[in-house]
């Protein structure tokens, strides 16, 4: 009985303490009541913190959009977390385009070029899909990860506690108007105790008992004052120490900020070796594609040329690359045909060669290409051409063709 009665005060409390704060806050709304404003410092920390809430869920929103593409696929994701089940491994799109193309390459079979070409960039896609499949991992772990870790736990704290410092403002500008209507009864209840009724009709008797029953109403309003002004010292301590402690969690944003700014270095690095893996993987399938005879290369009577890559290309990937080991070859029967011969000649690539500068040509093994010589070059040396690229090549790497 004593646990019910408890509990039923406790209800009557907090339903009045609610019914309170909503008349206050309308009241501020309709320009009715006092408003105690937070000092400007407090301020910019709510909005600074609001500002961040804001700018790091469209981030966090598109990387997971930028990191899977498929919506049905992020909703799966993210109800498999919510339940706290590990979401099944699916295939992504480069696995199941290289898998495609494997499959069709081995069906026109392997021996031939087109099918042999098909096993080459299959297998190609199928790394770029490990490659992928590695950035997601890594990207959720060390950057959405940390984003998500604000947005659910440290910025619902600072929410928390920013809407206990907003009841507790409410209570304080609550007990200040009643603290200003009770004085206002006392010092109404004063005057109308000096007064002095003159008269003797019935009229006067009836306003003069409604004067007193008026004092009594007053003389109630009159008693609030002492409990009025205890109220607002309690109200005024809570909401100074609850402003204070809701300024120490705000403080902690620019801590949040050099926190994910380490988070977002880790996303870049991440990128960086996901498109350096990419580079390479594509650059090797170049090289093992354009080892297929030059028949193979040409499509609607026109010689495809192989791109150059660019110069930070090359910055990517000079890391990755790695030159050709230095051979000590027999020279072929026809080096002195190579060498004496005029115009133009076609010759196959024996052995694969990177070059050393901008004035040399780099070669992949069995493709073939224009040679022809050029005055005053060294002997060991000749022009080679494919395309529109143009270089010196190393004669004792080359077979000249009939």
């Amino acid at each position: 009985m004593n646990i019910m009665d408890f509990n039923v005060k406790k209800l009557a409390a907090d339903a009045g303490t609610f019914l309170s704060r909503a008349v206050q806050f309308t009241e501020e709304k309709l320009g009715q009541a006092e408003k105690t404003e937070l000092d400007a410092h407090l301020e910019n920390l709510l909005s600074k913190a609001e500002c961040t809430k804001i700018w790091t869920e469209k981030i966090m929103k598109q990387t997971e959009v930028l990191l899977q593409p498929n919506p049905n696929a992020r909703i799966e994701e993210f109800v498999y977390e919510k339940l706290d089940r590990k979401a099944p491994s699916r295939i992504n799109n480069p696995e199941l385009l290289g898998q495609y193309m494997i499959d069709a390459g081995t069906e026109f079979g392997p021996g031939t070029a087109y099918g042999n070409a098909l096993i080459k960039c299959g297998e190609t896609q199928k790394r770029i899909g490990t490659a992928d499949r590695e950035l997601i991992q890594t990207s959720a772990l060390n950057f959405l990860t940390p984003l998500r870790n604000f947005i659910e736990g440290d910025y619902k704290t600072i929410a928390k506690e920013r809407k206990l410092l907003q009841n507790k403002r409410l209570d304080l500008d609550a007990a200040k108007t009643r603290l200003k209507k009770a004085k206002a009864a006392e010092t109404r209840a004063s005057q109308l105790n000096s007064a002095r009724l003159e008269g003797d009709n019935v009229m006067v008797n009836f306003s003069y008992m409604l004067n007193l029953l008026h004092v009594k109403w007053l003389k109630i309003w009159a008693e609030e004052v002492t409990k009025s002004e205890q109220e607002l010292r309690i109200t005024q301590s809570e909401f100074d120490r609850q402003a204070e402690i809701t300024r120490l969690l705000l403080e902690g944003i620019s801590s949040t900020h050099a926190h994910h700014l380490r988070c977002l270095n880790d996303f870049v690095e991440a990128q960086m070796t996901y498109y350096a893996q990419c580079y390479q993987y594509m650059l090797d399938l170049q090289k093992q594609l354009g080892s297929f005879p030059s028949s193979y290369h040409s499509n609607n009577n026109q010689t495809s040329v192989a791109p150059v890559p660019s110069a930070s290309s090359n910055v990517i990937g000079s890391s990755a690359l790695t030159s050709t080991s230095s051979l000590v070859i027999t020279s072929p029967s026809n080096l002195t045909d190579l060498k004496e011969c005029s115009g133009s000649r076609r010759a196959r690539v024996l052995y694969d060669y990177d070059a050393a500068n901008s004035t040399e040509l780099s070669l992949l093994a069995d493709e073939v290409i224009t040679v022809f010589s050029v005055v005053g070059m060294d002997s060991d040396w000749l022009m080679g051409e494919r395309g529109n690229q143009k270089g010196r090549v190393p004669i004792t790497y080359l077979e000249l063709l009939n």
